[in-house]
């Protein structure tokens, strides 16, 4: 793969990243947005100091979070063009839009769904301001495993493969994976800040939410992505009632 054939699939990955975060902003604002005001509704009614708003509630629901899906998903967008154009024809005989989506399905599974189910999102009033800086640390240590692992997993798959043959070598790799996960998630300290008397229907309707806006990044990017790197690598041929030259006119 030359290089303008990675500048072209690098920029349709960040259009495509683009697209997908539309999609997420849509999914956030629907989805999203009554848990966090309900949350900060909550948060309200059990705070005795009354701070002044910085960003009002409203820039933040819609200036705000536009910004922040968006930039997300051109970046994201534009590593995960980067690494398609390492994976294609090296995780199988897979096509630009199968690898794509399945490009998509584990960075879903590893960036977001791992590190997750360890440190899940959590809404306003839930946390302590002050260990905010150890959670985001466990949190991006957490993503940084996961990746790592399911890289590592990915390259045993491909050394057993020989050997053992390509279904038992990838059922090798994933239980290699879930098991040094779940001995991260035995040995990482765990954070419980909820407050006990935080509504638990809305702790989980913003963490399914949450999952949910990913989902529907990822897989917008996945199809996106896909249709477009499968036009840039594997051009249709010209229709031939298109190709053929008009007959002049007699």
């Amino acid at each position: 793969m030359n290089s303008a054939t990675v500048r072209n699939l690098l920029v349709r990955g960040m259009l495509a990243g683009l697209a997908a975060g539309v999609l997420a902003l849509i999914a956030a604002y629907l989805l999203g947005e009554p848990s966090v005001d309900k949350a900060i509704g909550f948060e309200e009614a059990h705070s005795h100091e009354h701070e002044m708003e910085v960003v009002s509630r409203s820039l933040q629901s819609t200036a705000g979070l536009a910004t922040g899906v968006l930039v997300y998903g051109v970046a994201f967008g534009g590593i995960a063009a980067l690494a398609f154009c390492f994976a294609l024809g090296r995780v199988g005989r897979f096509g630009p839009r199968a690898t794509a989506l399945l490009l998509s399905g584990c960075a879903l599974l590893t960036v977001y769904v791992v590190p997750f189910l360890k440190y899940p999102a959590n809404p306003p009033s839930v946390g302590d301001p002050g260990t905010i800086g150890k959670r985001t640390s466990l949190y991006f240590l957490m993503m940084l495993l996961s990746v790592l692992l399911a890289i590592a997993a990915t390259l045993l798959g491909k050394r057993l493969a020989p050997a053992l043959g390509t279904w038992w070598a990838t059922v090798t790799a994933v239980t290699a994976f879930a098991v040094v996960v779940g001995l991260a998630y035995a040995f990482l300290p765990a954070v419980n800040e909820v407050p006990p008397d935080f509504p638990a229907t809305l702790l989980w309707r913003f963490r399914l939410s949450a999952l949910a806006i990913q989902a529907v990044q990822w897989a917008g990017f996945g199809l996106a992505f896909g249709e477009l790197a499968e036009r840039l690598l594997n051009p249709r041929p010209a229709r031939a009632d298109s190709a053929r030259a008009v007959p002049a006119a007699h």
